[in-house]
């Protein structure tokens, strides 16, 4: 069973979110304060994060540091904060999502599962992929990524990415096919997201993130990957 934690000051919202949730088979835990919920994280391994960022005791922004710092549990960002900055400054704090209030649980619940056939599929698909005679390594039933023999941190989002791209050699992956592919059908985010996601790839895998070797940007079309066998 995929273990939850929703950290939520508002107790209607935190009521109608779990109780769906819940319904759907999940195991869900709930804090209506940040440092409750750092606790819960602390003693408990989460699949999945669900994180208001306005919270009376400690920013949801500064929570998200910590559990990057030792989690690559997925996150959903809640916020009411919509504009394209704050988006892309939760994204590059590490959050996976980022849903703007007012939303459905509905469609919090939409998105919960989507995620979790992705993870499966994911798993399903047990094999190694080394690229660059074994500079680059892609275990993608464990989901890790090996650099130069050092396992690299990446959020699901950003594996999930280079895990399409490197699946794909060679073949240009719009923007588009990327959200489809990664966030879902039912995204409702902007194209930037994939933008923020990449920049953030190519910083943990690239020499060079100008001129990169594994994930190049085809102008006006989207990405391809590069890596050689």
């Amino acid at each position: 069973m995929n273990k939850i934690l929703i950290i939520e000051d508002e107790p209607s919202v935190l009521e109608a979110i779990s109780a769906y949730l819940r319904k759907e088979g999940y195991e869900v835990y709930t804090a209506e304060r940040g440092y409750k919920g750092l606790e819960y994280f602390k003693n408990i391994k989460f699949d999945l994060i669900i994180l208001d960022l306005m919270l009376p005791d400690i920013s949801g922004e500064e929570i998200c540091k910590i559990i990057r710092k030792d989690s690559s549990a997925y996150i959903f960002m809640l916020t009411a904060k919509s504009s394209l900055e704050e988006r892309i400054k939760g994204l590059d704090l590490g959050a996976d999502e980022y849903l703007v209030k007012p939303f459905s649980p509905r469609e919090i619940v939409a998105r919960v599962n989507a995620l979790f056939r992705r993870i499966k599929d994911s798993k399903d698909n047990q094999n190694i992929a080394s690229f660059n005679s074994g500079e680059l390594i892609i275990d993608r039933e464990k989901r890790e990524v090996i650099l130069s023999g050092e396992e690299i941190p990446f959020t699901p989002i950003e594996f999930d990415i280079l895990n399409i791209l490197s699946a794909n050699p060679g073949i240009v992956l719009s923007r588009e096919t990327l959200i489809d592919r990664v966030l879902g059908s039912d995204f409702e985010g902007v194209d930037r997201t994939i933008d923020v996601h990449i920049k953030n790839i190519r910083k943990k895998i690239e020499d060079d993130t100008k001129n990169p070797l594994y994930i190049m940007t085809v102008f006006k079309l989207g990405y391809k990957f590069g890596g050689g066998q």
